[in-house]
């Protein structure tokens, strides 16, 4: 059996069939991570869904930001950019039955590997302030929302960049909105964990006050391995307690993946080159 993750698919349907083929990946033996953005400005964002279903358990998903923006599309709650292809799965035969398995996703998991640790899994960030299980919590906190009725409610309130900081006095939609934006939107913040949604530069170009979410002094989840995607300009990063694994596929990158082992040490980054979907820009 392997362990895998995989970053950002964003509907590049070819190139994860091709990395599931490079990794002879086997639905009865290996377990495959999703670190959210299955959808979305690739040109098969419906297939990408099918063969994730189709896989069962064997293939884990988590939400990332483009997933919520289908939802939303699909409520009504936002229209389709220009960039978009939401109608891939707005307009599919099956698209209640693949937007019903989507809201089942989680925004957060956790695997005990091998060698006893636990990987933490989002899509982007976790607040310098959250330990690994209250990240997975929070998570639990919005997971609950979008399994049950007030979902349009949710993702009418779920836009916008305020508040830009966690305190654990904040309550209903704020306190939801602050959540999502975190494990979701995050690159930067300060010190203090106040976060940015402006830049979406590379790490080396965070701007004045600004850090890293992962680099941030003394976070409560310093140790922890933390698996994430969503930041494309920060590129591929392997550290003992880190692994950035969106690589940019729809941009003409790389479509990335991560086999984990049977010791911390023992991790093997698998990829292929993706054509390019759309310009940066």
């Amino acid at each position: 059996m392997a362990l895998y993750c995989i970053g950002d698919i964003q509907g590049c349907h070819d190139a994860f069939e091709r990395l599931l083929q490079r990794v002879d990946f086997s639905a009865s033996r290996d377990t495959l991570y999703i670190l959210g953005d299955l959808v979305n400005r690739g040109p098969a964002s419906d297939k990408v869904l099918r063969t994730c279903m189709a896989a069962g358990d064997a293939m884990r998903p988590l939400l990332g930001n483009h997933d919520l923006h289908l939802l939303a599309a699909a409520h009504g709650v936002r229209r389709s950019s220009r960039r978009d292809t939401l109608a891939q799965v707005l307009d599919a035969p099956d698209s209640e039955r693949l937007l019903g398995w989507l809201r089942e996703q989680p925004l957060a998991r956790s695997h005990r590997m091998a060698h006893g640790q636990d990987l933490l899994m989002v899509h982007a960030g976790v607040l310098p302030q959250w330990t690994a299980q209250e990240a997975l919590d929070l998570a639990g906190e919005v997971h609950a929302v979008l399994r049950g009725t007030q979902l349009p409610e949710f993702l009418q309130a779920m836009y916008g960049n305020q508040p830009d900081r966690w305190t654990p006095q904040l309550q209903g939609w704020e306190r939801l909105r602050a959540i999502v934006n975190a494990l979701t939107r995050l690159r930067f913040c300060d010190a203090q964990g106040v976060m940015d949604f402006e830049s979406t530069e590379s790490a080396e170009q965070a701007p004045p006050g600004l850090m890293p979410w992962f680099d941030v002094p003394g976070r409560a989840t310093a140790g922890t391995p933390i698996a994430f995607g969503h930041w494309s300009t920060l590129g591929h990063i392997n550290r003992p307690d880190l692994v950035a694994l969106d690589t940019g596929c729809i941009w003409g990158g790389c479509l990335s993946m991560m086999r984990f082992g049977g010791s911390p040490g023992e991790r093997e980054l698998i990829q292929v080159q993706c054509p390019q979907a759309q310009a940066p820009g």
